[in-house]
């Protein structure tokens, strides 16, 4: 067993209003400079949508990620072997252009100062960021899809419709039935990342005291493999500097035990951020896994922070107790693991990303009880009859959150669905107490569950949502080599000593 710690962000989807301020938080911060304009290590995507990059869930056509390849892990940008990779390293057809993201732009504001006086109202054109010109029209952003402002052309295109019905694209296309929800995107920060396996450089690695990845900026030489090989497209690379950069995790922030500046600026709340402490040995054990087995494959891979054993193996590995502390209360650990609500974004992908996602809920087509003016029966035994007929397919979401299957996401769902019977009963009371047992036995959640994931999702104070340890630079001394860093880079992309999780160069 060789434990390690990993810092790990969760979203509840069912509260996100897409609003960017944690977009626009994080930008303030990371990505103000020239050359990283169009970079949002932060961005909010609207679903069904397009996402940012276009169509970046599409691995035939980016080729990003692991397959399985005759019982052997491998990544995806690698097409026969390594030598023929190597000699095509200066030309990388399937790497994302500016027309997939956007061309940055501000506005001629100036004219609409200096105008002079005239019959018409002055105007500010578009001017891109990139070249100084005018631009003729705008036609793209980092969320073109929001409000499906781009659908049909844009929203159409959410590779996470494949395999829907004609009905159940229905249900999320046609206007007079369209429903869309809110997905956050940062770095995953995975436990198997493509991106550092791909790097010629060696410039990208993951740090062993909190799982982070990161990019030094002295050793990066831009051959950008590690934006063609993050399935998520997250590395982006500066045309000023030269360089690739990605989210950082707010790691200054996280090492005194602040939340990431997108976590705090959230005006929904809907982020948690905690540790969790997992079992590297079994990282390629776990991401040979089928599809649709990966999700539960995860789980097992994080250990119970609570268990004598994994307290014993987890300090002699280097990690303080304050770490262990932590991940016994993490949230990120309760969602994902104890109360299994959350999943992580395409598992799919085999990165083992380590930021997961509450599902959303979402109406029904149709009244569930006409005859009760469109409320549940409470003398029913099966609350949980509708959740096929609800305005999100389980399929879409099955295939963005859990590798196609869909028995997880309706157990999340139904675990959610109880917790709302149950405090429907105890708020309004009028569901009836035989219901109430009957919805939490058939999730397989206690009283006691419905109210810690009530208050973690409704009501957590500042401490309960971010369960954040401190790092201990003081006695880096005492820890494994593997997890010593010696110096930090100019924006904190990177050390000199690295830990090599994933590298299969």
């Amino acid at each position: 067993m060789d434990i390690r710690a990993q810092l790990s962000m969760s979203f509840n989807l069912d509260k996100c209003i897409g609003c960017h301020t944690c977009s626009i938080s994080c930008k303030n911060i990371w990505t103000t400079r020239q050359g990283a304009e169009y970079m949002w290590w932060n961005n909010v995507e609207t679903k069904p949508g397009a996402g940012f990059p276009l169509t970046w869930e599409d691995q035939e056509r980016y080729r990003g990620g692991w397959e399985v390849n005759n019982g052997n892990l491998r990544l995806k940008l690698i097409k026969g072997n390594k030598l023929r990779t190597l000699a095509s390293i200066f030309f990388q057809p399937n790497l994302p252009t500016i027309d997939d993201y956007y061309e940055p732009f501000t506005y001629d504001y100036q004219n609409l100062f200096n105008a002079p006086a005239g019959d018409d109202q002055p105007v500010a054109r578009p001017k891109s960021l990139i070249t100084g010109e005018f631009m003729e029209k705008i036609a793209l952003g980092p969320n073109w899809d929001d409000d499906f402002g781009g659908s049909p052309l844009y929203g159409s295109n959410d590779p996470n419709l494949k395999g829907l019905s004609d009905s159940q694209k229905e249900m999320l296309t046609k206007f007079h039935k369209l429903f869309y929800f809110y997905v956050p995107r940062i770095c995953n920060h995975c436990l198997n990342p493509a991106c550092v396996a791909s790097c010629p450089s060696g410039a990208l690695y993951k740090r062993g005291e909190d799982g982070i990845v990161l990019i030094d900026q002295d050793t990066c030489r831009a051959w950008r493999f590690c934006v063609s090989a993050c399935p998520y497209k997250k590395p982006f690379y500066n045309w000023a500097t030269g360089k690739s950069e990605k989210c950082i995790f707010c790691y200054p922030r996280t090492e005194t035990g602040q939340p990431n500046a997108c976590a705090h600026a959230c005006v929904g709340r809907i982020r948690t951020v905690g540790a969790l402490l997992y079992d590297a040995e079994r990282i390629e054990e776990i991401a040979k896994l089928p599809d649709d087995k990966l999700v539960d494959g995860m789980r097992d891979i994080i250990l119970d922070p609570s268990d004598p054993n994994v307290i014993e193996a987890a300090r002699k590995a280097g990690i303080e107790d304050n770490w262990i502390a932590a991940a016994q209360d993490s949230p990120a650990y309760n969602l994902f693991k104890k109360w299994r609500i959350s999943m992580p974004h395409h598992p799919e992908f085999r990165t083992l990303p380590m930021n997961f996602y509450v599902p959303p809920l979402s109406p029904i087509l149709h009244q569930a009880k006409a005859d009760r003016g469109g409320l549940f029966d409470p003398e029913t035994d099966d609350f949980f009859n509708e959740i096929d007929k609800m305005r999100i397919p389980v399929k879409f979401l099955a295939n963005l959150m859990s590798g196609g299957n869909e028995s997880l996401i309706i157990e999340s769902l139904k675990k959610q669905m109880a917790v709302r019977i149950y405090w429907r009963q105890k708020r309004v009371g009028d569901v009836g107490e035989g219901a109430v047992k009957s919805a939490l036995s058939s999730s397989g959640l206690t009283a006691q569950d419905a109210e810690d994931i009530y208050r973690l999702n409704s009501l957590a104070t500042h401490k309960e949502r971010f369960i954040i340890p401190e790092t201990h630079r003081e006695a880096k001394s005492t820890m494994d080599p593997r997890l010593m860093y010696e110096k930090r880079g100019t924006i904190g992309f990177g050390t000199k000593k690295k830990e090599t999780i994933g590298r299969q160069w």
